[in-house]
């Protein structure tokens, strides 16, 4: 199995090969249920819960609307604190900045903090391209990695192996990669962890280079923040002569007090803990600490382009706790690898599209992976309206282009492509705003029902191959109401 999403098909076809993979379903019935059902346990011992969720979403819309203060504040920082900052506008730019960056120290391998913005942009194929070698140090990344597979979680990127199966992709890669697994390696929980343990202390002991993302950059002082549970990432940060950091531009904060707020919130949401393990914290360089250089980039890669999208633009609240993920009765069963992207489930739903655009079969069918049930909605941290998000980017799908700015206004630009679907929505649209003609329409319809046919013809096929034609009554509402209501109670 490929280790990006390059070529991935649309949601549907991808979703119906899960649905059919007993074991799949297994894996992520049992760890999703215990995940959300531990949440609820930790976020139910605060009582001013509504309240942290509430400031959150403040500070981060704030955030939002002065983005472009906040990051010149930050470059400031993290300049005065000995460090260098990079903008990169896209992947490719990213990718670009990072491999000359270690070039230039000389090395060929670099250890990896989990950064889901590297793997947005696939740093690491392009690292390799250039022939350099990145090691990912996340226990659930390195199972990812030793497999060739693809992560399918925020959270736990290997939510969809088994114990038994991670035992095998060990036994069979690690030696491959480095030191080989004990040959009696079992299934157990410790002796699996302890295989990582031991298998990565080298690289930690051997690697000049390290890359990590962040959760958080507080923009008044320059200070990078990674919460983890396991310790790869305090070794990551600290060990290494060199450390790249590479962040998405939506993850500042502007003050330390700001940031109290996401350090209650994101662990209970994340693995329901009242506090991460390990919160490590960077603000650039010291002359008898740490890495000797340190190196921000910026990354871009559309997120002002989801920026402009006034409905859109919440999804750059996200804090990567993957709580929608976990209480998502349609990522329950079709799985992360479904969505085509490194950001599954619901907020994948939502972000992957504005950050790479509808142009694509993947990402035009995202919008619709949702029954709109609202659960994503009820436990987000920072109150995201995924299904409001969801049903706004149905419309652009529908429209066809994506938002872009006319002077003061944000539109949808018109795009190729879902033309019967626009036809029928403009349709409906001019029906509604001529009453009479829609009267007219429903009375038709009505007289005519026995005529109908049970599947719909052409491009409609798709739609009713598996759903019932609701029947059309014997007399429209409007009918109904003016026979039965009118001039009661003051109507008409």
């Amino acid at each position: 199995m490929s280790g990006t999403f390059v070529g991935m098909p649309a949601f549907p076809e991808a979703a119906r090969a899960a649905v059919h993979n007993a074991t799949l379903r297994g894996n992520l019935r049992h760890a999703t249920h215990t995940i959300r059902a531990k949440r609820a346990r930790a976020v139910a011992e605060l009582d001013d819960w509504p309240a942290l969720r509430e400031a959150g979403r403040r500070i981060k819309d704030h955030t939002l609307r002065h983005l472009d203060r906040y990051l010149e504040q930050l470059e400031e920082s993290v300049t005065a604190a000995g460090g260098t900052v990079h903008w990169a506008a896209d992947a490719e730019e990213a990718n670009r900045i990072v491999a000359d960056l270690v070039k230039a120290t000389g090395e060929s391998e670099v250890v990896k903090v989990k950064s889901m913005a590297t793997q947005e942009i696939g740093l690491n194929e392009a690292l390799l391209a250039e022939g350099i070698h990145a090691y990912e140090t996340d226990l659930a990344e390195l199972i990812v990695q030793l497999g060739k597979d693809r992560p399918s979680h925020i959270l736990v990127p290997a939510i969809h192996r088994n114990r038994g199966e991670i035992r095998d992709v060990f036994r069979s890669e690690m030696g491959a990669w480095g030191r080989p697994a004990p040959e009696d390696l079992t299934d157990t929980p410790a002796e699996l962890a302890e295989a990582a343990r031991l298998h990565l202390r080298e690289k930690f002991l051997r690697a000049r280079v390290g890359i990590s993302g962040a959760n958080f950059m507080v923009a008044e002082t320059g200070t990078l923040v990674v919460v983890e549970s396991e310790g790869n990432g305090r070794m990551c940060l600290t060990l290494p002569e060199t450390l790249i950091s590479v962040v998405g531009i939506e993850k500042i904060v502007p003050t330390w007090r700001d940031l109290e707020v996401f350090l209650q919130t994101l662990p209970r949401s994340s693995t329901a803990e009242r506090m991460n393990p390990y919160t490590s914290m960077w603000t650039g360089t010291t002359d008898e600490d740490g890495p000797r250089a340190f190196h921000l980039v910026l990354l871009d890669n559309g997120r002002t382009d989801a920026l402009a999208d006034q409905v859109g633009r919440q999804a750059l609240r996200c804090i990567r706790c993957s709580a929608c993920l976990n209480v998502c009765p349609v990522y329950e069963r079709a799985g992360g690898h479904a969505y085509g992207s490194v950001y599954p489930g619901p907020i994948g739903a939502i972000l992957s599209p504005q950050l790479r655009g509808t142009a694509s079969e993947i990402d035009a069918s995202l919008p619709y992976a949702s029954s709109l049930c609202g659960a994503c909605y009820e436990v987000c941290p920072v109150a995201i309206d995924i299904p409001e998000v969801l049903v706004h980017l149905r419309e652009r799908v529908v429209e066809g282009g994506p938002a872009v700015r006319q002077g003061n206004k944000v539109v949808l630009k018109p795009a190729r492509g879902h033309a019967a679907e626009r036809a029928a929505m403009r349709a409906a649209r001019w029906a509604f705003a001529h009453p009479g003609t829609l009267r007219a329409g429903q009375r038709l319809a009505s007289r005519t029902r026995r005529l109908h046919p049970r599947t719909l013809p052409g491009p409609g096929r798709a739609w009713s191959g598996t759903r019932d034609l609701p029947a059309v009554p014997a007399e429209p509402f409007r009918d109904w109401w003016q026979r039965t209501r009118a001039g009661r109670d003051g109507a008409e």
